[in-house]
């Protein structure tokens, strides 16, 4: 019984001190009020507010002893900018929360973001998604959703792997539309994708003016749209572009991830009008995890919102989550235990807005959430850059009443398959994208060309003019019908063209009058395809750098450069000397040192064979050489290989004798051809006239090189120019005229034995036909062309209109002497020079063998007849 009486007491206080403890922890636990800002009677705004209040009761019951709690202030904006700011207002003010999260539009988040800033109060938002909202600018902005500049990337990747070239954007007309606008078109830009136009669709649009920007777009021939809007406004866009046939074959819609993260959410009509769309849609990670809170946020959802049909569960509600325990982190981890705000110093004539508390603990809060990364139920959640970091998407095809996936698009690997496929280098057998196979709008698997030509019936307005080459481009107009025709070789290579095309091309020729002979002629007749007066411009056009920039050239058709062409003169050598220019110096020197060489090795054969009409002396061995070399004497000659080294010089002897007799006698009797002018400079250092044709680009070339403009003289017709090289510089007219090649071809089949061509003295890129910027036509009729110059059809054409262009014989470089060189004759002197040397050669090996044979036969005798000697 002592016993017992001992332990009851120690029993009562460890009993009191757990009690006490627990009432100290409780007391610990301070409050952490959360403002929360949503349009409530939005789907995003009820999935989002169910998992809100999962993600407390959650973070609390794994979190037991963490000394804050969250409490959940709930405001409804009600779609409305200024009830959103005023509901922020009421909650610093009457409640004291220490964060807000929202607003859910952009467009709320701009002035909810600022007051963020001025109180010192973090705003999170896992809604508002417009690129324009930065925590550059607003430090205490946290966005716990996409940039929607994220998914850019992902969109320009699919339009550049499947090769289209025109793009146009339709977007919401409010901050969230027009955010990611800027972005896109840059990133196209970068790919050389243009946008032609960007169609912007109030949100306030009723059904029929919807309708009518479609009807718009459908005059145009961009097929290509990329959609960016709210779900609400989206389902009534492709509600009604099925209604008028713009989701039928041939066109491709891409849709951001605006309405594809909500797409399960959509009602299935609207589904099924979107079939054949392509989407980027932000992936998540499957888990455990993941599923139990499915299947308990289903369970909470009936109960929170029972009036309601069954909704889904999208990533809204998995970013609100993690929003939820981001917050609730960094709530402990930057130690807050009780709201604490500083006034301002002075409140006196002070506004509502002015006399708002700057959050003491709001810059350490902000620290913590921007540091804190942790693995959520979205993924990985990283808020280090004020912003949520997501490098992963989905790309899906509208099917049916749902979708399909068909790969992935991420920062490392860009588009595949398979999520964690390796990145292949692509090979030239296939431009293919690493894609499941789509079924596009009309239920087609083929890819779509991306854009329409003939629209209701329009046909492409061909510009045309009547050139100063009628053989290269020459128009009509009819002044009954107003038809105009066209001919020339540039109207046949390009109706050629349009043949080879795999589809039908409408078009009607459209004369352009070109007035003047300035050289910006022809630029203002390029210049219209830039203003939109003509779709193509087809003629005798230079490819040239500053036409570039407004417009697209084809391949040219033609060949390339800027020559020049001089009248050629008659000239007859009458010179004293002339006898010697058959031959060049060096052929001269050549020859002689042959002579002198052979004779010397003739005349040592004789030597060595004991020849008695040789002499040995010095004084006559010269002679004796020239003489062997120069006559043929059998008598004098009287070894064999003397005669073959002989037969072989006579054979050299005999064919310059010939070449010599026909150059001298060609020098004396033919008159030659020889240009007037060799090089362009030597015209612009002589002060002489020169020549263009009219409204042609070499006249800015001439400038470029130092001519002055009273010195070039433009003209229209092959006519005008041969009168005006005919009179020459001097005279009223030109000493040469400089053009593109083409043209001077043509001039010398009318004029071949009076002029000749010097050069090509520029470059430059030939005949091309001008299309708008980012014309899909200019990469397939370059195609054509390539095919047709590639051919015997190019030739055909040519033969037509230019004639046979080999058929002058001037044109071209000009020899300039008919002298024989060392290189014509070098074959026979090597002949001659070998024979000579290797005849020598066999010559001293026999020789010195028949003198080493004789030697040890003297010695011998002399011997026997010393011996016989001492015996008498």
């Amino acid at each position: 019984m002592a016993a017992c009486a001992r332990t009851a007491p120690l029993l009562l206080l460890l009993a009191f001190s757990f009690a006490f403890a627990g009432s100290v922890t409780e007391r610990k636990a301070e409050e952490f009020h959360v403002g929360v800002v949503l349009d409530l009677g939005t789907t995003v705004a009820k999935v989002a507010r169910t998992s809100m209040s999962l993600a407390v009761e959650d973070f609390n019951a794994v979190h037991p002893s963490y000394t804050t709690r969250l409490v959940l202030h709930v405001r409804d904006s009600m779609g409305d900018d200024v009830q959103a700011a005023s509901a922020v207002l009421d909650l610093l003010e009457n409640h004291k929360v220490q964060t807000i999260v929202g607003p859910q539009k952009s467009s709320q988040a701009t002035f909810v973001s600022a007051l963020g800033n001025k109180c010192q109060i973090p705003i999170i938002s896992f809604t508002a998604t417009s690129p324009t909202l930065s925590s550059r600018t607003l430090p205490y902005f946290v966005r716990t959703t996409l940039n929607d500049s994220a998914q850019v990337n992902s969109i320009v990747s699919m339009i550049k792997a499947y090769g289209w070239r025109e793009v146009v954007p339709i977007y919401v007309d409010n901050d969230y539309g027009r955010g990611i606008i800027p972005s896109l078109v840059d990133a196209l830009q970068q790919i050389d994708v243009h946008v032609p136009y960007q169609s912007e669709i109030d949100q306030s649009s009723t059904s029929e003016e919807i309708t009518q920007e479609l009807y718009k777009l459908m005059t145009m021939q961009t097929r290509v749209y990329v959609v960016h809007m709210s779900p609400s406004l989206g389902s009534v866009l492709f509600t009604k572009a099925k209604e008028i046939g713009m989701m039928s074959e041939g066109t491709v819609w891409i849709i951001t991830d605006g309405l594809t993260n909500l797409i399960d959410s959509l009602n299935p009509s609207v589904v099924e009008a979107m079939n054949g769309a392509l989407g980027v849609k932000v992936y998540v990670p499957i888990s455990t995890e993941l599923d139990s809170f499915t299947k308990r946020w289903y369970m909470r959802s009936r109960i929170d919102h029972p009036n309601d049909p069954t909704m889904k569960l999208n990533i809204f509600g998995l970013w609100a989550y993690d929003s939820i325990w981001a917050i609730a982190q960094a709530a402990e981890m930057s130690k807050v235990r009780k709201a604490m705000f500083q006034r301002p110093s002075s409140e006196k004539n002070l506004t509502n807005l002015e006399t708002l508390q700057t959050s003491i603990n709001g810059p350490a809060l902000r620290k913590a959430m921007l540091q804190n990364k942790f693995r959520g139920l979205s993924g990985y959640f990283d808020l280090s850059d004020g912003q949520l970091q997501v490098s992963t998407f989905r790309i899906i095809n509208v099917a049916g009443k749902g979708y399909r996936e068909i790969g992935f698009w991420t920062a490392r690997n860009g588009i595949s398959k398979a999520l964690e496929q390796k990145r292949s280098h692509p090979t030239y057998e296939s431009t293919k994208p690493d894609l499941n196979i789509v079924i596009w709008p009309g239920e087609v698997t083929e890819l779509p060309r991306g854009w329409e030509l003939a629209v209701r019936g329009k046909k492409l307005q061909v510009g045309v003019v009547k050139g100063h080459y009628p053989e290269y481009i020459d128009a009509d107009e009819d002044p009954i019908t107003g038809v105009t025709t066209a001919r020339g070789l540039a109207i046949d290579v390009f109706e050629e063209a349009v043949k080879r095309l795999p589809y039908a091309l409408a078009y009607e020729y459209k004369l352009f009058n070109i007035t003047g002979i300035a050289s910006s002629s022809y630029d203002e007749f390029v210049y219209q395809v830039y203003l939109k007066k003509y779709d193509i411009a087809v003629g005798d056009i230079a490819i040239r750098y500053n036409r570039s920039l407004y417009v697209d050239f084809t391949l040219p058709y033609t060949e390339s450069g800027v020559a020049m062409v001089v009248p050629v003169r008659e000239s007859i050598n009458k010179n004293a000397w002339i006898f010697l220019k058959p031959l060049t110096p060096g052929m001269w020197f050549g020859t002689i040192m042959v002579v002198i060489y052979t004779g010397v090795v003739i005349w040592l054969l004789e030597l060595l064979g004991n020849n008695k009409n040789v002499d040995a002396t010095i004084s006559r061995q010269s002679m004796t050489s020239i003489y062997f070399s120069m006559f043929e004497d059998k008598e004098k000659v009287k070894r064999l290989i003397s005669r073959i080294v002989l037969v072989v010089w006579l054979f050299f002897i005999l064919v310059l004798k010939s070449s010599y007799t026909a150059s001298l006698t060609s020098m004396l009797t033919v008159q030659q051809l020889q240009p007037t002018a060799h090089d362009v400079h030597e015209l612009l250092k002589n002060g002489e006239y020169i020549g263009c044709g009219s409204g042609s680009f070499v006249m800015g070339l001439l400038e470029e090189l130092g001519f002055p403009r009273s010195m070039i003289k433009p003209y229209h017709n092959p006519e005008d120019i041969h009168n005006a090289l005919s009179r020459g510089s001097k005279n009223g007219g030109i000493a040469a005229l400089v053009g593109e090649i083409p043209y001077i071809k043509l001039f010398l089949t009318k004029n071949c034995k009076r002029y000749t061509m010097i050069g090509p003295i520029y470059k430059t890129a030939g005949f091309g036909y001008a299309f708008p910027k980012g014309s899909p036509l200019v990469g397939d009729i370059s195609q054509a062309i390539l095919n047709i110059t590639g051919g015997d059809t190019i030739i055909q054409i040519e033969q037509k209109w230019v004639r046979d262009k080999n058929s002058c014989q001037n044109e071209g470089s000009i020899i300039g002497s008919g002298s024989l060189t060392f290189a014509s004759f070098e074959g026979p002197i090597i002949l001659t020079g070998v024979v000579s040397t290797s005849s020598l050669l066999v010559a001293l090996i026999m020789y010195f063998y028949r003198n080493k044979k004789i030697k040890p036969h003297h010695s011998d005798s002399e011997q026997i007849s010393s011996h016989g000697e001492n015996e008498r």
